[in-house]
């Protein structure tokens, strides 16, 4: 799908007084990321805001999520965070050191989620490339993509708290292309000892509609048919939204009618393929037909044998009237915060 629109826009802070009291812990919890677990929850969105303005300044530019908002998820029955970042801001040079006061918001985002009990999802949130150079150019050496992996995968060893999303929406670069770069960086990260859940995204937008369908030369079905992990601990991650057009912004929805069929089918794929599914992102506006919408596709993930959990799009402090957003206003959950609870 495409970029988000709001995630460029300069935001005011909206500070959560409604939930500041909100700050019961679980320390001692399950494993969050077991790979037995059927993950639930929210992508806490802002850390990758503002892209083009890199590094940009924390607190004006983007922002980490805060311990009320773990909480607040935590407390509706949600027990996974997948948190979005920039590559450019972990990594400010190719190859090179990872930056100290990043890896320290995303430890303590870390530490938030752990303190819930829930998984978080480290999101590198970049659509296939690197300061708007696509990852397999001579710009962005493959190899570069793996360097950062195997820097992160050092450092964010709690694989019972910590799951990696390789890249977001990797549409800079052809299906095929990226099938073999996650397919190498998996290799790579597993040869670490690391033993984390890994979700890797399908090409282009990650679109369940058009997940047979041959872009290029090649289709996401086909590319990643054969995927494998060394320790079978990898999702493959998929997107959907209900709006029209399936992208990430809007009001309207396309009718809920349209929907089954192509989570139908991709269930039906993933069984075929022995290949097991995670819905990194979908949302709908809070109209009754998009409700309507959401319903559906929360409903159609029930196969857990193949479906092994979803995270919403989204929530984040900094969303303002973003219609999909899901981040309560003075006390009060949103509409589709309704939905989402008959699935938790």
């Amino acid at each position: 799908m495409p970029m988000k629109t709001a995630c460029t826009i300069k935001r005011t802070v909206c500070l959560l007084g409604a939930l500041a009291t909100i700050g019961w812990a679980a320390p001692g919890a399950a494993a969050s990321c077991d790979s037995n677990r059927v993950l639930k929850g929210v992508n806490l969105a802002g850390p990758e805001f503002n892209g083009a303005k890199l590094p940009g300044t924390l607190y004006k530019d983007y922002i980490y999520p805060n311990q009320a908002e773990f909480a607040y998820f935590s407390s509706i029955g949600m027990n996974a965070i997948r948190l979005p970042f920039r590559w450019e801001r972990i990594q400010p040079a190719l190859f090179g050191e990872l930056d100290a006061a990043e890896l320290k918001n995303i430890a303590a985002a870390v530490a938030l989620a752990k303190a819930q009990g829930m998984c978080i999802i480290l999101d590198v949130h970049n659509y296939g490339a690197y300061r708007g150079n696509a990852i397999g150019t001579k710009d962005v050496p493959v190899e570069a993509f793996i360097d950062l992996w195997t820097r992160l995968a050092a450092q964010f060893t709690d694989a019972a708290t910590v799951a990696f999303g390789l890249m977001n929406e990797p549409a800079k670069l052809p299906i095929e292309q990226w099938a073999n770069t996650a397919q190498r960086t998996i290799v790579a990260i597993r040869k670490t000892g690391a033993k984390n859940l890994l979700l890797a995204s399908g090409g282009r937008w990650s679109g369940v509609h058009e997940w047979e369908k041959t872009i290029g030369i090649t289709s996401n079905a086909a590319a990643f048919a054969n995927f494998k992990d060394p320790l079978s601990r990898t999702l493959l991650e998929v997107h959907q939204y209900a709006s029209a057009g399936y992208a990430g912004t809007g009001k309207t929805c396309v009718s809920a009618e349209k929907l089954p069929p192509m989570f139908d089918n991709i269930t039906q794929w993933a069984k075929a393929n022995k290949q097991k599914l995670f819905l990194g992102e979908f949302g709908a506006s809070s109209s009754p037909e998009c409700l309507a919408a959401l319903d559906t596709i929360l409903g159609h993930m029930q196969d857990t044998s193949v479906w092994r959990g979803w995270t919403y799009w989204a929530a984040g402090s900094w969303w303002g009237p973003y219609p999909f957003s899901i981040e309560p206003r003075d006390g009060q959950d949103a509409p589709q915060t309704a939905i989402l609870k008959k699935y938790l």
